[in-house]
């Protein structure tokens, strides 16, 4: 994956940027915006979906100990219920670039095109395939999403927060439908599936 940085961008002070959480019924999409030496890479790193978790959290405490620089930010379901989930996604993508202290040359993202960040950006269809660092991102953003649906099922429990991580599975319809909605599902995308 690092011969993407290396052939387009000849080691320039470069970060990746990913997000998850766009198509959960429930709780936040989060993005990270990750930086890391690109002469001391981390074995494994590639998009978080083709990760087991355990994989994942291995690789994120390798991630946030050696990262030059990492941010991480989120809409919230009332947010993407209020400006739709592209919106919201674009919103905390601009908000974890804008936030970095790091000085960069160019900032990678995964498909989504940002208009307003500090630093150059260019997005890229399947760049958590390509690169390394949208790579990295993805993981920061995967296992902090992972962590927040968790504590969620402590909360409200019935919904298998801590399985499904908010997805549309059959056992979650299942328990919208019988125990209704929580304050963390996003009304916009459960309307779409059953009847409020």
């Amino acid at each position: 994956m690092i011969e993407f940085e290396y052939e387009m961008f000849k080691y320039k002070r470069l970060a990746g940027v990913d997000e998850v959480g766009r198509g959960p019924l429930a709780g936040p999409v989060v993005c990270a915006c990750v930086s890391l030496p690109l002469d001391d890479l981390i074995e494994g790193v590639r998009d978080s979906k083709k990760l087991t978790a355990l994989q994942r959290e291995r690789l994120y405490e390798k991630i946030m100990a050696k990262a030059i620089d990492c941010k991480i930010a989120m809409r919230d379901h009332t947010v993407i219920d209020e400006i739709n989930i592209l919106n919201a996604t674009k919103e905390a993508m601009t908000e974890c670039i804008n936030a970095f202290t790091t000085e960069l040359d160019y900032v990678l993202i995964d498909a989504v095109p940002i208009k307003n960040a500090k630093f150059p950006t260019r997005s890229f269809i399947k760049g958590d395939d390509l690169s390394y660092l949208i790579g990295a991102a993805s993981i920061v953003a995967k296992v902090t999403r992972d962590r927040i649906m968790c504590e969620y099922d402590h909360t409200y429990s019935g919904y298998g927060f801590g399985q499904n991580k908010g997805y549309g599975t059959k056992q979650h319809i299942e328990a919208i439908k019988s125990l209704g909605l929580t304050p963390i599902h996003r009304r916009t995308f459960v309307k779409k599936i059953i009847e409020l």
